[in-house]
């Protein structure tokens, strides 16, 4: 425009000149490098790719511009949007040419179409011109024909309405008759079908009112099915409570029905139980249940508890059948589930399992709440057949809850646990005194019973012999199968009650077994026994006295019977029915089991103190080495736990279970030395003895199974490690009062007292007391075989007798040699020889070998032989021998040394305590 290029450049020459150059560089470069045309489109900006109708290209590219021009700068611009023009109409025609041929495809089907639509519009004028005709030549007949057509139709709408209206007035008397028959799916199925329908046609009048007739007859069928529903309670039926379920389902209330079923058990239970009380109780209906069940007389006690626990059963049992017959369709619900998911049905069906799994718990307590009320009674007048039926109804009661209900039974056991040992207490104590009175009165005659007789042959014992039997190779690791095996037991009778529709309650608790304890004799002595009391005695001993004659009569039959049993006596006997009814007590009530152990095991240590008081009470020797240790023990803590003392006697409160020393019957004579101060009678009473503590033996592993996990297992312990094992002990001092009696232990001391022992030489003749043992001892042999013969005695007692005859004689003969002032060698080689002599004797009239208690004597006559330094240590040493003995033998041995003798005499007094 003629302005000078500094006006255009305001900037100094040289900066100037260098900006051309920079330019002119630039446009060169531009010019002589050639670009590809991909990088010239990619480097146009993105607006000119935008569908923008408001861009204005110009106006952009001018914006752009700075507010300085210069001329070389938009030179380089317009070449650069020239550039890229070229390229874009370039890259417009490549495209252009692409589509060529699909451009002239598209017009080809453009044209098609055209021609299409033209045939078209020339069929819809065909079209419109055929209708006009149509039009113009239909008549008012041909519309009329289809007036009338319509009517028809309409009235064949009205006969098939008339019809079902008259169909749903008939519906009520089928309603009947589908009731009547139980068949409530069909009712509910056509009361839905009749709504439906009257909803359909619900604008007829006589059908709106029809329509709540059926809504009043379903709320009439739903109360009979709740009717229905609450006989299920108490008389089970599958068809039925199928028919009632399914009822309720197609009413879509089954978890209604579930709730509603519940609350028909719970009063079920309530009225069921009032009902079967009253029934014997009487009296107002207005009474409460509690006032009702403590107004039931004795004697109608165990009748209406039985009737209680029934009617208990068939609501138990009817919820059972419910439950299994819930569990059957459970199993088939999740079949059809795996093939048709129904998450509504589904849900009900987990609910109505949660509910009955829940309810079960509930049911069971309130029969449980309703049968512990009805035990408040006071039971403590029953008898004890009556007490223990009671018993056996609770422990099946408590049975079925464990099996049905899957429950303890912890309210029930303690109410009757409670009520068991009241009962128990006072039980027990009579049975205590009247085993004093047994004793007391018993003349100790030998009982003849079978060979092969064990205590659960006891009718007593008819309910627990499979039991006992079963723990007789009992150990710990076998208690769980023991236990499993009663299970089964108890699970397979209560299902043949289910199966078979009875009540574990019609059947006897126990079944009955013939009692064959006595030995076949020709002699009729069962009336001597009573099964159904405790009074097992002969019919003379239950007397404040005792007629000798009669008496008599007694021992000659006995003596003609030829007894090859074990020794027991009618006083065993009793004992070990006794035991058997309190076993029975705890097999059906395991938790009192600790108590009634306890007082079974009382029995027995009365049973053994009262042997021992009696039968050692003439018992002249006070030898400690008659009574081992466990037996000194057990006696003295018998004796501190049964009998009354003076100090009981002054604080009543600790005489509990204790009793008065018993005294020996009067019939019982201990003083005829031609019947060896009462052998026969010592044997029986030692020898019963024993076998009871076989028979509590046998009991031994039951006893441990039922107190396994309780703190009185110690006192179980040592009943039987201690009491038990020392009852064989007993024979000893019991034998010992008739040895010491029927040998003159006096008269030899004398003789021996009588002999010189300061002999020069060894004599070849024994002295004179040998003969006088052995005499005394032959007599001893011909009474005790006179006596065997009349009263056969175990071997054990014939041995048991020797023994006592070889401590006697052996303890005789070292107290005589010990009053030898003076001895010599030759009366040492005398005591030897006598003794040789008397042992040889006493081997040849036993069977026992060698003599027991022969080296007391031989240790006894070798001191004699010993130095005296040696002896010292000897007198040490031996503390079996009593300080008068040790002194006897050290005054002989040390005869001439006067010093040695104080000093070793001295030794012995030291010794004294512990001797």
């Amino acid at each position: 425009m003629g302005l000078h290029p500094d006006l255009l450049n305001p900037l100094s020459s040289s900066e100037s000149h260098n900006h051309e150059d920079r330019y002119s560089e630039a446009g060169q470069s531009t010019e002589s490098e050639a670009v590809p045309d991909q990088e010239i489109l990619e480097s146009i900006e993105q607006i000119y790719y935008e569908a923008d109708s408001d861009f204005d290209p110009c106006r952009y590219e001018l914006e752009k511009l700075p507010k300085e021009l210069n001329s070389k700068d938009i030179e380089r611009y317009y070449k650069k949007l020239k550039q890229q023009h070229q390229v874009v109409s370039k890259k417009v025609l490549q495209l252009i040419l692409q589509k060529q041929s699909d451009c002239k495809e598209e017009f080809e089907r453009i044209l098609l179409v055209q021609e299409q639509l033209q045939d078209t519009l020339a069929i819809c004028r065909v079209g419109r011109a055929d209708l006009n005709l149509a039009r113009k030549q239909f008549t008012t007949a041909s519309l009329g024909i289809l007036a009338h057509y319509r009517k028809r139709q309409i009235i064949e709408d009205l006969l098939s309405s008339l019809n079902t209206i008259k169909t749903l007035q008939r519906t009520e008397d089928r309603l009947q008759e589908l009731l009547n028959e139980e068949n409530y799916p069909g009712a509910i199925s056509l009361l839905l079908e009749c709504q439906n329908a009257a909803q359909t046609f619900k604008h007829f009048h006589c059908v709106a009112a029809l329509n709540g007739k059926l809504q009043d007859t379903l709320e009439q069928v739903e109360e009979t099915l709740d009717v229905t529903l609450a006989k299920m309670c108490t008389q089970f039926d599958v068809t039925t409570y199928s028919s009632v379920q399914e009822a309720y389902n197609l009413l879509g209330k089954s978890q209604t029905a579930m709730d509603q079923l519940h609350m028909h058990f719970t009063a079920a239970i309530h009225n069921t139980a009032f009902t079967a009380v009253h029934s014997f109780a009487g009296g107002d209906m207005k009474r409460q249940y509690k006032q009702l069940c403590l107004s039931t007389s004795q004697e109608n006690f165990i009748p209406c508890l039985t009737e209680l626990c029934k009617s208990m059963w068939a609501i138990l049992s009817s919820y059972y059948l419910i439950v299994k017959w819930h569990g059957s369709r459970e199993n088939q619900a999740k079949q059809d589930t795996l093939e048709n998911k129904d998450l509504e049905a589904d849900f009900n069906q987990q609910y109505v399992k949660q509910k009955l799994e829940n309810g079960v718990i509930r049911i069971w307590h309130d029969v449980e709440t309703k049968i512990s009320t009805f035990m408040g009674t006071d039971l403590s007048n029953f008898k004890f057949e009556q007490f223990v039926q009671v018993l056996g109804i609770i422990n099946r009661l408590m049975k079925v809850g464990e099996e049905l209900c899957a429950s303890k039974s912890e309210n029930l056991q303690e109410c009757i646990r409670k009520q068991c040992l009241s009962y128990f207490s006072n039980y027990h104590i009579s049975r205590l005194d009247e085993l004093r009175i047994f004793l007391e009165n018993d003349g100790w005659e030998l009982c003849p019973v079978k060979p092969t007789f064990v205590a659960t042959q006891l009718q007593e014992f008819k309910s627990l012999k499979p039991i006992l039997n079963s723990f007789k190779n009992w150990n710990a690791s076998e208690s769980s199968s023991l236990s499993e095996n009663e299970n089964c037991v108890t699970n397979g009778w209560l299902q043949r009650c289910l199966d078979g529709g009875t009540s574990p309650f019609d059947v006897g608790l126990d079944e009955t077994m013939d009692e064959d304890i006595l030995a076949n004799t020709g002699d009729d002595i069962s009336g001597y026994f009573s099964d159904d009391s405790d009074e097992d005695i002969p019919e003379e001993l239950r007397h404040d006295y005792v007629d000798e004659s009669d008496h008599a009569k007694v021992i000659k039959k006995k003596h003609k019977i030829k007894h090859s049993g074990p020794i027991v006596t009618n006083t065993t006997l009793s004992v070990l029915r006794v035991c058997g009814k309190y076993l029975q007590m705890i097999r059906l009530l395991k938790s009192i089991a600790v108590t009634v152990i306890q007082s079974m095991i009382q029995f027995f240590e009365l049973y053994f103190y009262t042997v021992h008081l009696f039968f050692t009470s003439d018992l002249v020797i006070t030898s400690d080495s008659l009574y081992s240790p466990k037996l000194k023990l057990a006696l003295a803590r018998m004796k501190e736990n049964l009998i009354i003392n003076e100090s009981d006697m002054e604080n009543p409160s600790n005489r509990t279970h204790k009793i008065q020393q018993p005294l020996i019957s009067p019939i019982v004579n201990l003083t005829q030395p031609d019947k060896l101060h009462g052998l026969t009678e010592r044997a029986v009473a030692v020898e019963s003895l024993i076998f009871l503590g076989q028979q509590y033996e046998s009991f031994k592993h039951y006893f441990e199974h039922l107190i396994a996990n309780s703190p009185e297992r110690n006192y179980l312990h040592q009943f039987y490690v201690q009491t038990i094992t020392s009852v064989t002990d007993l024979r000893k001092p019991v034998y010992m009062a008739v040895v010491s009696q029927a040998l003159d232990i006096a008269g030899v001391l004398i003789l021996m007292t009588k002999v010189n022992w300061e002999v020069r030489d060894v004599m070849s003749q024994h002295s004179s007391y040998v003969d006088k043992i052995l005499q005394e001892m032959q007599v001893l042999r011909l009474r005790l075989n006179d006596t065997g013969n009349r009263v056969p005695l175990p071997k054990e007692v014939d041995s048991a007798i020797w023994e006592n005859v070889a401590h006697l004689v052996t303890r005789t003969l070292v107290e005589g040699f010990s009053n030898a002032k003076k001895c010599s060698n030759g009366g040492r080689g005398l005591m030897q020889l006598d003794f040789t002599q008397l042992t040889s004797k006493f081997e040849s009239f036993t069977s026992l070998r060698p003599m027991p208690h022969k080296e007391y004597v031989e240790l006894y006559i070798k001191a004699f032989y010993l130095t005296e330094d040696k002896l010292e240590e000897w007198v040490k040493e031996h503390k079996e021998y009593s300080t008068k003995q040790l002194v006897g033998l050290v005054s002989c041995t040390c005869q001439n040394n006067k010093k040695t003798r104080q000093r070793l005499i001295a030794v012995v007094e030291d010794q004294r305590p512990n001797r």
